[in-house]
């Protein structure tokens, strides 16, 4: 019986057992997280962050035939979708996502979506109300047929669709099934979302539309080793993971319509001669050539040609297709070199009406080739034929090889041509990276955005601001500045970054600058740029087109760096605690040398150091000792300073016995500075410390963030140095997001602020302000005089 009591308690001790402090007040800020917090490795997924032995993804291949209905603003489409089954399990159902139906009036995003304001309206809420009113949105008349065209059982739930199998498609085997629907285009930028169309309809303007199409077609969910099917509804914020597969997809539009999309056009000969010659040409160009023309689009504007055309397009091992369909586009393409077998040179390309020049003629396809250097140079060589950006009305968004990106210029008021704001040029830039950047992660580094927003937008805004500052050093970024993201750290609305899409608070502070501030400090505080870069390098290289998980992420981190982070992860992306560390106290110390005399005579210097005695002082007359010789003796010649004859002779027979090390170690004469460090914000950081001498000379010391493994709120530092310190600052560089600087400076240094000087109230406004604090019914109550 002891035996078996005591095997049993082995065996749950080695079980992940949360740690819990009963007394005392220690907080172990770098308890592991392994075991406790992070799901146990598996032959899927290993202790080292990389895949397992037995790692497994599906693999879901499309052909789609669609029909783009301008007239109607709507689509209607046929796929035909193979799926193959690489998971151990046998599937009894299938799931698709239905994205398109979030735009129903009775989805569950537009049920529950609420109002801030209250008071007021403006006239797109408006005109979005009525517009949900008005229309059915959504897949319309869909029809699912297995293989041999026989109706096939599903069941709509919001915005996703159960396919009922026959039979269980057993581990290994795939099927094949064929789905038919229609549905309307939404009008963006009255509905919102990730896609839908655009028409220029103002006086003056020239009536043509750009549509965009994304999320349109019904499209295979997760099945994953970590969570089985990934089913959530689509609520808007959290976006999606899909499955890697092949496309073939044809595009019937227009006549006269230019069509971009995912993968490489097939039939190059819909394009003139002309244009084919100029794609051509692009391929070795230094600068972006024009394969549309602005006066081709031009004349296309005024044309308007009857008929349609049949656009079509491959793609292999990518997992979602997009396009974009408009007479309006103009086309410029650039071919980019790169040290790939794979993809030798990747063709950046660029669609954009006359609205949008000369902004987008200037910048967006040279932007889409300086994110190929940045981000390969950082993770892996570009892994696809082409990378396009599609101005429309979508702000900015992502699919394979393809974009979406909204800035413009816009009109002078008094010469009516086209210009642009030079937040305007630094904001399509910065788009045109973060959007293509996204062709990486998640596109590539198939992350899973709708549980862990960081994993796609955070990474990649942290790999947006190092390209920025590889544009241009003065780069206005937004986020990635460590004091940039002080104000959301110590704000009530901060969340986890660990908490789930759709119940974040502060989307893009908690999505995009929390996370990429972390990584800046990762790469430039904590682990350093050469160790950061080769662990980052090799998450990349482990997970492309595969599938992590943060806990992958973080093994990866820590396993190729050899630096533990639990600590920083758990600080970072497990809690709300923010950064601040005050420098309360520098003491400079000495060795006592046992030396009476010189003992002696530093005790008597510190004594001078001290204000006489304000009675003394101010006692003007002479005292007793001053004018009686008689009272004084030999007490008075000598005082408590004075070193004795035995002080001397015990300090000499010391220093005989002693041994040549405490000898030396006697002798030592630097100054020994402790420092008292209080972590105010929680978050345990490495101390970046600046000393200034009073030589003139300086030193930055970089204390690691294990400093505080015994204390998590107060430690005390130590540091020697023959040279006398004048002053102390901690973060000199604003490096790890302090959020109180004040507290930072040792001696206190009086703090800069600017007031703004308020007109005074008139006296006839402050008496009504008086009357209006009082209400009708207490002057009522009150007596008479």
């Amino acid at each position: 019986m002891i035996l078996a009591s005591v095997v049993a308690l082995v065996a749950v001790a080695g079980q992940a057992q949360p740690i819990r402090q009963t007394k005392g007040s220690f907080e172990d800020k770098f308890r592991q997280l392994e075991g406790e917090d992070w799901p146990t490795p598996t032959d899927y997924r290993n202790a080292s962050g990389a895949p397992g032995h037995r790692y497994w993804q599906q693999k879901v291949d499309y052909k789609i035939e669609a029909v783009l209905d301008e007239a109607n603003k709507s689509i209607s489409a046929r796929e035909s979708v193979t799926y193959q089954n690489n998971s151990p399990d046998a599937l009894k159902h299938l799931w698709l996502q239905m994205d398109q139906n979030i735009f129903r009036r009775n989805s569950i995003a537009e049920r529950t979506e609420t109002v801030g304001d209250t008071a007021s309206i403006s006239v797109t809420g408006v005109r979005r109300a009525k517009r949900f009113q008005q229309w059915k949105g959504g897949y319309n008349d869909v029809k699912v047929l297995d293989a041999s065209g026989q109706p096939l059982r599903f069941t709509v739930v919001d915005t996703m669709l159960r396919i009922d199998l026959p039979t269980p498609l057993a581990s290994g085997a795939s099927t094949s099934f064929s789905i038919s629907w229609s549905n309307p285009i939404i009008e963006t930028r009255v509905i919102g979302g990730r896609s839908g169309y655009e028409c220029f309809t103002r006086p003056g303007d020239d009536g043509n539309c750009i549509f965009l199409g994304a999320q349109w077609f019904p499209r295979l969910a997760v099945y994953s080793d970590y969570e089985g099917w990934h089913n959530k509804t689509f609520l808007g914020d959290g976006e999606f993971t899909l499955e890697f597969g092949d496309y073939e997809v044809s595009l019937t539009v227009p006549a006269d319509h230019v069509v971009a999309a995912t993968g490489e056009l097939q039939n190059p000969d819909i394009l003139t001669a002309a244009q084919r010659d100029r794609l051509a040409q692009a391929r070795t160009a230094r600068e972006p050539v024009y394969v549309v023309t602005p006066a081709e689009a031009a004349a296309a504007e005024r044309g308007k040609a009857a008929g349609t055309r049949t656009w079509r397009f491959k793609a292999s091992n990518v997992r979602d297709f997009a396009f974009g369909s408009s007479r309006k586009f103009v086309w410029d393409a650039m071919g980019v070199k790169q040290e790939s077998a794979e993809q030798p040179v990747v063709m950046a390309m660029s669609f954009f009406p006359k609205e949008a020049r000369p902004l987008w003629d200037a910048y967006s396809t040279k932007a889409i080739a300086h994110t190929l250097k940045v981000y390969s140079d950082f993770s892996f060589p570009y892994p696809y034929p082409t990378a396009q950006s599609i101005n429309g009305p979508v702000g900015g968004m992502e699919y394979p090889m393809i974009t979406f990106n909204g800035p413009r210029p816009v009109k002078d008021r008094k010469t009516g041509q086209l210009t642009y704001t030079e937040r305007a040029k630094y904001g399509l830039i910065g788009v045109v990276i973060h959007e293509i950047g996204h062709i990486y992660f998640p596109m590539s580094v198939n992350s899973d955005k709708r549980q862990w927003t960081w994993m796609d937008e955070g990474i990649n805004t942290f790999l947006q601001f190092e390209a920025e500052k590889l544009w241009d050093k003065d780069y206005p970024t937004r986020r990635g500045e460590p004091k940039d993201i002080v104000d959301y750290m110590v704000s009530r609305d901060q969340v986890p970054l660990m908490t789930h899409s759709d119940s974040l608070l502060q989307f893009g502070n908690n999505g995009y600058a929390k996370p990429a501030t972390a990584m800046v400090i990762l790469r430039e505080t904590v682990l350093g740029r050469e160790l950061f870069d080769v662990a980052f390098k090799e998450y990349a290289s482990r997970w492309r087109f595969k599938r992590p998980t943060p806990y992958d992420f973080f093994r990866t981190m820590e396993e190729v760096s050899g630096v533990d982070l639990d600590w920083f992860w758990r600080g970072w992306f497990y809690s709300t605690e923010h950064v601040d560390i005050a420098l309360d106290k520098v003491v400079k110390a000495r060795l006592d040398t046992r030396n009476p005399e010189v003992e002696q005579a530093w005790r008597k210097a510190q004594a001078a150091r001290e204000p006489a005695s304000l009675t003394t002082s101010r006692n003007t007359g002479p005292t007793v000792v001053d004018v009686d010789p008689a009272t004084r003796d030999y007490y008075d010649e000598v005082d408590e300073f004075t070193p004795t004859v035995k002080a001397k002779k015990d300090y000499a027979k010391a220093i005989a016995d002693m041994d040549a090390e405490e000898r030396e170690a006697l002798a030592v004469k630097d100054n020994f500075y402790h420092f008292s460090f209080r972590n105010i914000g929680g978050v345990v950081m490495p101390v970046p410390l600046k000393l200034d001498y009073e030589d003139g000379s300086s030193e930055k010391i970089h204390i690691p963030a294990e400093l505080w493994r015994h204390n998590a709120r107060t430690v005390t530092w130590q540091h020697v140095t023959p040279k006398v310190l004048k002053s102390a600052e901690v973060d000199p560089d604003w490096e790890i997001a302090d959020a109180d600087r004040s507290n930072n400076h040792f001696p206190r240094r009086i703090e800069p602020a600017t007031l703004k000087v308020r007109e005074d109230t008139p006296v006839s406004n402050r008496m009504k302000d008086m009357e209006q604090q009082v209400s009708p019914d207490s002057l009522k109550t009150r007596p008479a005089k």
